[in-house]
C-alpha cells in the first residue's frame, strides 16, 4: 500500500521523521489518526520490531481504531504492538512486575462503585457523618491526590492538605485514604487510578524495572497529549530518557479536562523538556467549511496560553453560521427543534445529521421536550435522559406520593431517601404486612408503630406525616410551589448540595432545572390547571414518550460538549449561549479557567462539518425566578462576517415555531392561535418609562407591538405581568422586568 501518496506535505513530514523527539500540533479535523497510524506503519516498514513500539491513547475505541488501520498496511506484525489506554498498557506492566510492590500478580481492579463501596464501610467503622464524608466526595479528593503522585504519608505530612480539609469539614479524609490504601493492599486490589500511581512507585523504587522497559519501547507515541495529568507525563518522560524517541500528538487548543487533572502545560512546555525537539503542524483541516474554520480561529486566538498554528481548509465556503437568539429557554428549545425539522425536510438530511450540545447536561431539559412535542426522536450520549436521572425520578416520586399516597413504586422509591432509618428488611416487611392485612401499603405506613415497633414504626410514622403535610399544601399553591417545598423538606436539595463533585454539581443543577420547569409550565397562560396534579399528568406523556426512543431509525444527537470530543456532525447546534452559562461562572475567576471555556468552545465549533448554529435566550429560569441573560462574550469573539444574526418570535404569527407546528398539525393539536405579526416602526425619540406605577387602563407604547391599553396586571411572586391589548397585534403579556413601554397619559 502506498500510504505516503496519501498524506499531505505536512503529514508526510511528520511519518517520515523516525528519530529523536517530535511533537505533532494537530488542528481539529486535521487527519491525526492517519498520521499515527501511517507513522507506526512507516517504523515497521523501516526494520522496527514492533514489540518496540508503545502507543498510548485515551480510549480503547482509539486504540481498537488505530490498531486495526495498522493492520490493513503492515499486515498480523500490528498484534505486536504496545497500543492502548494508559491504564490497560500499565496494568500489564504491574502484573509483570507486581511482586516488586508487594502485589499479587492476579491482583484486582476496583471500578468506581467498589472503591465508592469501600468507602461508605470505611466512613461507617469511623463512625465518621456519612452526609459530610460522602463517597464520591472523599475518592474525589484521593483521586485528585494520586493524580498529583501525593502519597497517603505526603497527605497527612502536607500542612496546606490538612488545613483545606479542615476548611472543609472534613478533617478525616487523611485517615480515611490511609485506610483505603491499606484495605485495597491487604485485599490485593488497585483502583483505576493506582495503576498510574503503582507504575510510578514502581519505575522510581525499581530502576532494574525501569531500565528494562526502557529498552522495550525504543519508540514512545502519545495521543491527545494535552490531556496527560501529571502523572501520565512522568511515566512517559521517564520512559523516553533512554532513546528520546518520543511522538506526542495533540492540539492545546482542545484541551478541556483539567476538572479531571488534565495539564495543559505539558503540551505546551514539551520543548522545555526535549529541546531538540521537531515541530510538525497539520493545519489542513477536512472536516468543517472555511466559514466554521475561521470562526473557531477568530475565537481561540484570544487565549494567551496556547501553540500558534492558522489552520486552514480547502473546503467550500459553507453558510453564515446562524446565531438564534431567543426570548427564554423554552422558546430556545422551540427555534431549535423547529429548525431541525425544516433543515431536515428542505435539505434532504437525516436526524442523524443533527447534534445539539450545550454545557450541562440539565439543558437537555428544553431541548428534549421540544423534540418530543415534534415527534423528533434523539438519543443521549454520555447521560442519562434528563428525566430518567435519579435524582429527577426521585423528586417526581415525592411528587407523585404527594398527589396519591397509594403510588407503592413511588413509595418504594422514596420512603428512605434521603435516609432516615428504614432499611430494606423493614421496607420488605411493610409490603409484606399490606399483604397479609389486605390493605394498601399507605395504610400500615401510617399505622407503622402497630406493625412495626416503636423505634423503626416513628420513623415511618414520621415520613407519612411529611408525605400528608405536602398532600395539604398541594389542596391550595400551584405546582411550582408545592415542588420547591417538597425539594427542600423531603431533604433531596440539601443531600445533592452537599456534594461538591463535579457530578453532584450537575444532579443538584438537574434538580434547579426540574423546578424551572415545572415554573414554566405555572407561567404558561396556556395552561388553565396549574395544580400539581396536571403538572405530573403532563409529564407522565412525555416520559412515556421517552421509552419508546430506542426502536430503531434516525435520532437527533444531545450531549455536553465535553463528551463530543472526537466526534463529527453535518450540523451542530451549541445552546445556552450566555454568560455565566458558557462560560461557566465558576470558570471566571481566572485567565487559565476562562482560557480553558474558550477552548471548550473551540472544540464545539469544531464539531460541525457543513452547518452551525448558535443560540442564545435573553431570560432564563433559575431556582423558579426568571432572570435577564447576557449573551455570551464568545458569541461577540467570532469575526461578525462569518455570522447571521436571527431572532425568534414563538409568541406571534410571525414565529418559525407556528408556522412548522401548523404543518405538522396532524401531530400535535390543538395548533396554535394565529395573530397578526408586529410590523410597527417607534419614533426616534422612544424611551421607556418607569412602569413601577403601571395600572390596568393605562394606554402604552411598545417599540415593536405599537399602542395598546393595559387589561391587567398580574403579580407572581418578584415577578409582574402586564396583559396589554395593542391596536395591531392583539392581546399580549409582558413581563415588566423586561418589557420596554412608554406610557402615554
Amino acid at each position: 500500500m502506498d500510504y505516503i501518496s496519501l498524506l499531505n506535505e505536512s503529514q508526510r513530514r511528520a511519518v517520515l521523521h523516525t528519530d529523536g523527539p517530535a511533537m505533532i500540533i494537530a488542528g481539529a479535523g486535521s487527519g491525526k489518526t492517519r498520521v499515527l497510524t501511517y507513522r507506526i506503519a512507516h517504523l515497521i516498514s523501516q526494520g522496527v520490531d514492533p514489540f518496540n513500539i508503545l502507543a498510548l491513547t485515551f480510549t480503547n475505541k482509539a486504540a481498537k481504531e488505530m490498531r486495526k488501520r495498522v493492520e490493513k498496511v503492515v499486515g498480523a506484525e500490528a498484534k505486536n504492538i504496545w497500543m492502548g489506554t494508559f491504564h490497560s498498557v500499565f496494568s500489564r506492566i504491574l502484573r509483570a512486575e507486581a511482586d516488586k510492590i508487594g502485589y499479587p500478580k492476579s491482583f484486582t481492579i476496583y471500578d468506581t462503585d467498589d472503591s465508592r463501596t469501600l468507602i461508605r464501610n470505611i466512613v461507617k467503622e469511623m463512625n465518621l457523618d456519612d452526609k459530610l464524608y460522602k463517597p464520591n466526595v472523599v475518592l474525589g479528593r484521593i483521586s485528585s491526590a494520586k493524580n498529583k503522585l501525593i502519597s497517603v504519608r505526603q497527605y497527612l505530612n502536607d500542612a496546606t492538605i490538612q488545613a483545606d480539609d479542615e476548611a472543609a469539614m472534613r478533617p478525616k479524609i487523611g485517615k480515611i485514604y490511609e485506610m483505603y490504601q491499606s484495605r485495597c493492599f491487604r485485599a490485593g486490589a488497585m483502583d483505576f487510578d493506582d495503576l498510574l500511581f503503582n507504575t510510578n512507585v514502581l519505575f522510581k523504587d525499581h530502576p532494574d524495572a525501569l531500565n528494562k522497559y526502557q529498552n522495550i519501547f525504543k519508540f514512545v507515541m502519545v495521543d491527545e497529549y494535552q490531556d496527560t495529568n501529571y502523572s501520565q507525563y512522568l511515566i512517559t518522560r521517564k520512559l523516553a530518557a533512554q532513546n528520546r524517541n518520543i511522538v506526542v500528538v495533540g492540539d492545546d487548543a482542545q484541551s478541556i479536562y483539567a476538572f479531571r487533572g488534565a495539564d495543559i502545560q505539558n503540551i505546551l512546555n514539551f520543548e522545555r523538556d526535549y529541546p531538540e525537539l521537531d515541530v510538525f503542524k497539520l493545519e489542513q483541516n477536512y472536516r468543517s467549511t472555511q466559514n466554521i474554520v475561521h470562526a473557531a480561529n477568530s475565537v481561540i486566538k484570544h487565549n494567551q496560553a496556547q501553540l500558534r498554528k492558522d489552520v486552514f481548509t480547502d473546503n467550500e465556503q459553507g453558510p453564515l453560521i446562524e446565531v438564534i437568539k431567543a426570548n427564554s429557554d423554552n422558546e430556545e428549545g422551540k427555534l431549535v427543534a423547529t429548525t431541525i425539522f425544516e433543515e431536515k425536510m428542505n435539505n434532504h438530511f437525516s436526524y442523524d445529521d443533527f447534534a445539539i450540545l450545550y454545557r450541562t447536561n440539565a439543558q437537555s431539559r428544553a431541548m428534549e421536550e421540544a423534540l418530543r412535542r415534534m415527534n423528533i426522536k434523539y438519543k443521549i450520549i454520555g447521560g442519562l435522559s434528563f428525566y430518567q436521572r435519579k435524582e429527577i425520578k426521585d423528586l417526581i416520586a415525592y411528587l407523585r406520593l404527594t398527589v396519591n399516597p397509594n403510588d407503592e413504586q413511588a413509595l418504594r422509591r422514596v420512603i428512605n431517601y434521603p435516609k432516615r432509618g428504614i432499611g430494606e428488611t423493614t421496607e420488605q416487611k411493610l409490603f409484606v404486612t399490606a399483604n397479609e392485612i389486605n390493605h394498601s401499603v399507605w395504610e400500615v405506613v401510617m399505622n407503622a408503630s402497630e406493625f412495626m415497633g416503636n423505634r423503626v414504626g416513628t420513623a415511618i410514622e414520621n415520613f407519612s406525616f411529611m408525605i400528608r403535610e405536602f398532600a395539604l399544601m398541594a389542596e391550595n399553591n400551584d405546582a411550582f410551589e408545592v415542588a420547591k417545598h417538597v425539594a427542600k423538606k423531603s431533604g433531596i436539595v440539601e443531600d445533592l448540595y452537599q456534594d461538591k463533585t463535579v457530578e453532584g454539581l450537575a444532579r443538584y443543577e438537574n434538580i434547579q432545572e426540574l423546578l424551572n420547569g415545572i415554573k414554566e409550565y405555572v407561567d404558561d397562560p396556556e395552561k388553565e390547571d396549574k395544580s400539581l396534579g396536571a403538572f405530573l399528568q403532563d409529564i407522565a406523556l412525555i416520559t412515556d414518550a421517552d421509552t419508546k426512543a430506542d426502536d430503531g431509525g434516525e435520532f437527533v444527537t444531545l450531549m455536553t460538549i465535553h463528551s463530543a470530543k472526537g466526534l463529527e456532525f453535518k450540523n451542530v447546534f451549541i445552546v445556552g449561549m450566555e454568560e455565566n452559562l458558557f462560560p461557566s461562572q465558576m470558570m471566571l475567576n481566572s485567565r487559565a479557567d476562562l482560557e480553558e471555556e474558550r477552548r471548550l468552545f473551540y472544540v464545539a465549533i469544531t464539531r460541525a462539518e457543513k452547518k452551525l448554529f448558535l443560540t442564545y435566550a435573553t431570560s432564563r429560569y433559575q431556582w423558579g425566578n426568571l432572570r435577564a441573560c447576557e449573551k455570551s462574550r464568545f458569541i461577540e469573539e467570532i469575526d461578525p462576517k462569518y455570522l447571521n444574526f436571527k431572532y425568534g418570535d414563538t409568541a406571534g404569527g410571525g414565529g418559525v415555531f407556528e408556522r412548522v407546528m401548523q404543518r405538522k398539525s396532524n401531530l400535535v393539536s390543538p395548533p396554535p392561535r394565529k395573530q397578526v405579526a408586529a410590523n410597527y416602526t417607534p419614533p426616534a425619540d422612544f424611551k421607556a418609562s418607569d412602569t413601577s406605577k403601571l395600572a390596568a387602563g393605562m394606554k402604552v407604547e411598545h417599540p415593536k407591538f405599537g399602542f395598546g391599553v393595559v387589561a391587567k396586571m398580574d403579580t407572581q411572586g418578584n415577578s409582574t405581568k402586564a396583559i396589554i391589548n395593542f391596536d395591531e397585534v392583539g392581546e399580549k403579556t409582558l413581563l415588566l422586568s423586561f418589557a420596554k413601554l412608554r406610557i402615554h397619559t
